[in-house]
């Protein structure tokens, strides 16, 4: 199964945290974290979601990927929200995060 495709038979890990980009009307990548992807792309839809899909509604979903808790889909949402828009649309491309965030897991941090 696709990283956009959904099992619905599938049980929902309640502690389950998921980082979702979606393909918005204007050709823009939006990206962003919940514990119920399908739920926000509805809201999203529905112009219930952020500011920025309400002005420009998503098309489609183009990326899930699953992260154990909160924090690390937080830390992982901020890093793909620098990239550049070249960079997202590989990693939608990809349909997987896992190599890029054992590439990231390896570098040193910079930020101190």
């Amino acid at each position: 199964m696709s990283s956009t495709e959904t099992d619905s038979t599938a049980p929902a890990a309640a502690s389950s945290w998921y980082l979702y980009m979606l393909e918005c009307r204007d050709g823009a990548l939006y990206t962003g974290i919940s514990t119920d992807v399908m739920r926000r792309y509805a809201a999203h839809c529905a112009g219930k979601g952020a500011r920025y899909t309400r002005l420009n509604p998503p098309q489609r979903i183009v990326l899930i990927h699953p992260f154990a808790d909160k924090s690390q889909a937080l830390k992982a949402e901020h890093a793909v929200k620098r990239l550049s828009a070249a960079a997202k649309r590989q990693l939608a491309a990809k349909g997987d995060l896992s190599d890029w965030l054992a590439a990231r897991a390896a570098q040193p941090d910079t930020t101190q």
